[in-house]
């Protein structure tokens, strides 16, 4: 089946993140691509870092504690709530269905992934408008997904970008 069927309507997958510019690309989305009457399911995709890979003993050689992966993993959990909290207030007003998805590992292949295991419509990013230099050194998430993904895919650049 290519992309999402009519009787379900569309599928559009946004990744958010902790960046105002994926707010905007979300905003974005529903302003341009939801109307409301449509039947379009929302996903919202918000995918944390790899677990990292942790040694009993820090660089000096002292145990870490229980106490401090715990920590950290809540940090974490607090991050994916925030950030779904923030999408909320954007989508709030608009007419139209939404479910959370949370991933983890690298981005780039998570949202892939995701976008092929829900059969999107659509996959809408915000750009982080990093400059040449630093995209070609730490690589670009949305550049990467635009040539791997089999469907359309959107980046909204935030009005302030150049």
């Amino acid at each position: 089946m290519e992309g999402g069927n009519t009787k379900t309507g569309r599928k559009i997958v946004v990744a958010v993140d902790e960046s105002r510019e994926s707010m905007h690309a979300l905003f974005w989305c529903l302003s341009n691509l939801v109307s409301p009457t449509s039947n379009s399911t929302l996903v919202l995709l918000y995918v944390r870092p790899p677990p990292p890979v942790y040694s009993p003993f820090d660089a000096a050689g002292y145990m870490f504690s229980g106490d401090a992966i715990s920590t950290m993993e809540k940090y974490g959990k607090d991050l994916v709530n925030s950030v779904m909290q923030r999408a909320e207030a954007v989508y709030r007003n608009f007419n139209v269905k939404v479910e959370r998805v949370v991933g983890r590992g690298e981005a780039k292949d998570v949202i892939c992934n995701t976008v092929e295991k829900l059969d999107a419509d659509i996959l809408v990013m915000g750009s982080h408008g990093y400059g040449f230099l630093k995209r070609a050194i730490l690589g670009s998430v949305s550049d990467h997904c635009a040539k791997h993904v089999k469907c359309p895919v959107v980046i909204v650049k935030h009005p302030e970008e150049n």
